[in-house]
């Protein structure tokens, strides 16, 4: 495994996130960690030094790989610095939390974490605040069915596959399902059956208007751990917030969401 790249800013959230991450890496050998702040005081070089080498010391405790690195830098834009970062190391995967207690201000500001998701870097494992890792198990990923070969990350979600040996569901949400599925769907099916085969994927064709409450409602019918989306088109952010529903997906899900760009 590459990088794993953990930002922390000492908050509720981002330790709950980190916590996560370190119960979910707990005896992988090959997991590479890094620790990340950024501080736009210099004052707080040294304070910041000193949290993440506790935070260290608490992965270590978890079992975590004894390969964990401790970056601290000043900066002024978190996403400059953290894409940064990620590029320069190669990594596979950043995790970081989000917390719907922000949530109206972060529609109004803009969320670091959904900013981040958008960059087309490496994927964003999003974990809600109130999330305890107890192993992955079984995870959803969401897709459009439409032109799969060329929009699907598949390297990208085979590593994850790969890491926790899971159970994959493929889930699309459409209001025109009906009895069957169309020859279009069918095509695309069998593309992403051959894309997945070594996983045994089971498909789920779910004929409903809300994707939110679908989707939510399929996580907890299938005790889900982990869920997939894969932002394309336009803005992640966008894309998030363009329906009027009072439970948004990504700050009131239940489970982490792994945002995996194409």
């Amino acid at each position: 495994m590459k990088d794993v790249i953990i930002p922390v800013d000492f908050s509720e959230t981002s330790l709950n996130a980190a916590r996560y991450a370190a119960d979910m890496l707990s005896g992988n050998p090959d997991a590479h960690v890094i620790l990340y702040n950024m501080f736009s005081d210099q004052e707080e070089s040294e304070t910041a030094g000193k949290y993440l080498e506790s935070l260290k010391s608490e992965f270590l405790q978890k079992g975590v790989t004894d390969n964990i690195e401790c970056i601290k830098e000043y900066g002024e834009n978190l996403i400059d610095c953290l894409g940064r970062l990620a590029y320069q190391k190669s990594a596979e995967l950043i995790v970081m939390g989000i917390s719907e207690k922000d949530e109206w201000q972060q529609l109004l500001t803009g969320s670091n974490t959904l900013k981040m998701a958008d960059q087309n870097v490496c994927p964003v494992m999003i974990v809600p605040h109130v999330c305890n890792y107890a192993g992955i198990k079984n995870i959803a990923l969401t897709s459009d069915f439409k032109n799969v070969e060329m929009t699907t990350p598949a390297l990208a979600i085979k590593t994850v596959l790969h890491m926790f040996n899971a159970t994959l569901h493929i889930v699309n949400v459409d209001n025109e399902h009906y009895v069957a599925l169309t020859d279009e769907y069918l095509a695309e099916r069998n593309s992403m059956q051959k894309m997945f085969t070594e996983f045994n994927p089971e498909f789920y064709f779910i004929g409903m208007n809300d994707f939110y409450e679908a989707i939510e409602q399929f996580t907890k019918d299938r005790s889900i751990d982990l869920l997939i989306v894969i932002p394309k088109n336009h803005s992640f952010i966008n894309r998030m917030f363009s329906a009027s529903h009072t439970k948004k997906l990504v700050f009131h899900s239940s489970v982490p969401i792994l945002a995996a760009h194409e």
